[in-house]
């Protein structure tokens, strides 16, 4: 009788252990949803969604006007992410900060998302969640037009100075090569391209679109997109903290609406005179043995 009972007590027992067992695991992963959709929930909650952006990247990013009034900001970037703002029903408050800032400010909280013509590499994508592609494009070089800076082949960026941000995908291509990067701060267009003109640098190797109207804006200066080389196709992307998933998952939505009824390429063609939402038709180089 004694040993019948004390079967059943261990019986009772191991039920009781694998109950709360159970419900450990699923209060856990109850915890793990509401750490998925904190971000959200909070934007939701406060009507508002944070944004860093440069405001000197014409024309993802710019004043047209007096700097610091954030009616004046503007751009292809901007403008898709007040749009998606629109779609999630919140209001979007922009930080300015330069790109090397811009995802640390994501990781301590003092933004919700950044879009500053950003690629989600192999290794930001470990540290980050991102979007769908909102822009596709591939790099090119701004060098001087009298002698293309003496570059003729990636390879010749060998021992030139590239004007660029510390952390940026194309610093990286430049060191790739063995170019010495030039680092610059939050600056405009004008601070990179004229040091290009003026011979203090000898390339700036960045995005083609970026690149084109850039040069455009400033037909005094002695450069010029290089006529040959075309390479590293990329993906611009929305940069959102890690685990976000219900803000990635709303982000993406919106984008995805924006793509069907032509939104993402009437902001194109406003901005860059061609659709950058889709992928480009011309022959791009890849780059082998990079890893970004």
């Amino acid at each position: 009788m004694k040993k019948i009972n004390f079967l059943l007590i261990l019986l009772l027992s191991f039920t009781f252990l694998s109950a709360c067992s159970s419900e450990n695991e699923d209060s856990n992963n109850g915890t793990d949803q509401e750490n998925t959709d904190e971000v959200w929930t909070e934007i939701k909650d406060s009507g508002k969604i944070t944004v860093g952006t440069s405001g000197t990247l014409f024309p993802a990013s710019y004043y047209e006007g007096s700097e610091g009034n954030e009616d004046n900001l503007t751009g292809y970037d901007v403008e898709v992410v007040r749009e998606i703002a629109k779609r999630l029903g919140v209001d979007v408050e922009f930080e300015i900060m330069g790109i090397d800032s811009m995802l640390s400010a994501i990781k301590s909280g003092r933004i919700d998302i950044a879009i500053n013509d950003i690629e989600p590499t192999a290794s930001r994508k470990e540290a980050f969640n991102f979007s769908e592609p909102y822009k596709y494009s591939y790099t090119t070089m701004v060098v001087r037009k009298e002698d293309n800076s003496g570059i003729d082949s990636l390879e010749d960026l060998n021992g030139k100075k590239a004007g660029g941000g510390a952390t940026t995908v194309y610093s990286q291509i430049a060191e790739h090569f063995g170019a010495e990067v030039v680092t610059y701060g939050n600056a405009p267009n004008e601070a990179y391209l004229r040091d290009v003109h003026n011979g203090r640098t000898d390339v700036v190797i960045n995005d083609y679109y970026l690149q084109k109207f850039g040069i455009a804006e400033f037909p005094d200066f002695d450069i010029h997109q290089h006529p040959e080389l075309k390479f590293n196709p990329t993906e611009q992307a929305i940069a959102i903290l890690k685990g976000a998933d219900q803000l990635t998952e709303e982000i993406n939505h919106a984008l995805d609406q924006m793509r069907d009824d032509g939104t993402l390429a009437e902001l194109g063609e406003q901005f860059y005179e061609e659709d950058a939402s889709q992928k480009p038709g011309d022959e791009v180089e890849e780059i082998d043995g990079l890893e970004l």
